[in-house]
């Protein structure tokens, strides 16, 4: 069969199997097309046998799959079937599974370990961007709207920070930001095939005024464990409710647990039972799951994390900023960094000043450059309008944008931004920069201003520009090309814990 003919032939066998609407699922194995039909009685098994290409066609009842007998083409075919019916229809798990029955090999299976440490973390990344990638848009808007009212209210004095018109602008920037697990719980569960409604209801008890209020109970009545307050307890069980508001990763983790909870209770329960107590039960149980195992562990293990850079930022500042500005980003994918944000809070209560804060925020430049770069380099239209959006955002002080839009999406480009990170701490960390406000990034300038030290702005302007600088070449010359915008779509439609283990 020569291979100009595969267009024409998937988009016949399409055709003749009911057309685009009656296909739900689309797999393969060595040898046949898979297809799930909504209504096989439509698929003309007559006309798709005569098609030059096809060697024979057949509805398999017992696997509900209408098979189309393709060959040692079946890969080239299909890819072309997907061309035509889009990437919905993909289910990768269930074509590796077909592919390794019939004989072959599942496909981008890891090596070793190593190998599979790696592949997790890979579809990690997938998942979380996936996740991200339907609300970028709006994160980067918001986080833009926050970066123009900083600038009006602390940098021009426009706008007074005590006004109802500041607290109403900056509600609107920060809605987006405070009720993110719930958002980013409906694109998650739509993504790791959840029920959407109930894992967004998931993250409402999350960012629920009650949680936040038991989040910020902090009175030294409360045992502590490891260092970490038990703010709360659940069935005389002592626990910590962290804040959930701008976090992610356990509303990712819900989403993916609530669909074999969700499935478990479809199967047991009965059909007139169903439609209350599976949600009911599915609810309950993954939300206390995240409140009492996820949030706590996550926040042990940022606690421990803080500890151990507020003694290296005593240590030695350089070494420091080295290490703070080429990892810290890793810390915030995770929801990590929770527990270092107290630390800088009490810097500037009792001191008005945070080293630590100012090494974090050369992160945020790093950030924000790597995306300026991809803009500065693609010629993809929409990669370079959410790289530009990203690059504003980052450097307004609001990198998930940038992060989850671009940097960690096309992955060099992150490590690459790390770099730049790295440097531009070090360098800071050398001329012992200091910040004297929350407000970071580029937009955050005024926060550099010192009293005691008039060269401290001039610091940071020569540690911000060599972070742009550096982060800039790095992901330009060697961080991103558009090829790998074809690369980054697979990662966005897998199952990031299932396929981890099954692999």
């Amino acid at each position: 069969m020569a291979k100009q003919n595969y267009d024409e032939l998937a988009k016949n066998i399409v055709t003749n199997v009911g057309g685009k609407d009656n296909v739900n699922k689309v797999i393969h194995c060595i040898t046949r097309l898979r297809f799930y039909l909504n209504d096989e009685k439509k698929a003309d098994t007559d006309a798709i046998q005569d098609l030059d290409g096809v060697a024979g066609a057949v509805y398999n009842a017992q696997l509900g799959q209408y098979q189309v007998v393709i060959g040692q083409a079946v890969e080239d075919v299909y890819d072309k079937v997907i061309e035509q019916l889009g990437d919905d229809v993909v289910d990768k798990e269930a074509t590796d599974a077909a592919v390794e029955a019939t004989g072959g090999k599942k496909s981008n299976k890891p090596d070793g370990f190593f190998g599979l440490i790696k592949y997790g973390f890979q579809l990690l990344i997938g998942t979380i961007t996936g996740s991200m990638m339907p609300i970028i848009g709006l994160l980067a808007a918001s986080g833009i709207l926050k970066g123009i009212l900083t600038l009006f209210t602390f940098n021009l004095g426009w706008i007074d920070e005590s006004s109802a018109t500041y607290q109403i602008i900056n509600t609107i920037g920060d809605s987006t930001f405070y009720f993110l697990p719930i958002l980013v719980g409906y694109t998650a569960a739509k993504q790791l095939k959840s029920d959407p409604i109930i894992v967004a209801a998931i993250a409402g008890v999350l960012v629920h005024p009650t949680m936040v209020d038991l989040g910020a109970k902090t009175s030294k009545n409360f045992a502590e464990f490891l260092g970490v307050t038990m703010n709360a307890n659940f069935f005389g069980l002592p626990i910590h409710i962290p804040s959930y508001t701008y976090s992610i990763f356990p509303i990712i983790f819900a989403a993916w647990l609530a669909r074999p909870v969700g499935n478990w209770f479809k199967k047991v329960l009965p059909l007139s039972l169903r439609s209350i107590f599976q949600p009911l039960f599915t609810l309950f149980i993954v939300s206390i799951v995240v409140l009492v195992v996820v949030g706590p562990v996550i926040t042990l293990i940022s606690s421990g994390l803080a500890t151990f850079i507020n003694w290296l930022v005593t240590l030695n500042q350089a070494v420091a900023g080295l290490i703070i500005g080429g990892l810290y980003q890793v810390l915030v994918i995770f929801g990590l960094h929770w527990m270092i944000i107290p630390l800088i809070s009490n810097d500037i209560a009792q001191t008005g000043h945070s080293v630590l804060n100012g090494l974090i925020n050369f992160t945020m430049i790093a950030q924000g450059a790597g995306a300026l770069a991809v803009w500065a380099k693609s010629k993809i239209t929409n990669i370079k309008s959410l790289a530009f959006a990203g690059a504003l955002s980052g450097f307004a002080g609001v990198t998930e944008p940038a992060m989850y839009g671009i940097n960690l999406k096309y992955g060099r480009v992150f490590w690459m931004a790390n770099i730049g990170g790295a440097v531009g701490g070090f360098i800071a960390g050398l001329l012992k920069v200091d910040m004297f406000g929350f407000t970071g990034s580029w937009i955050g300038f005024p926060s550099f201003f010192s009293k005691t030290n008039p060269n401290n702005i001039w610091y940071f302007v020569i540690a911000g520009v060599v972070t742009t600088v550096v982060s800039f070449v790095a992901v330009y010359f060697w961080g991103f090309k558009d090829d790998d915008v074809k690369n980054a779509k697979a990662a966005e439609k897998k199952n990031v814990f299932k396929d981890a283990v099954n692999n």
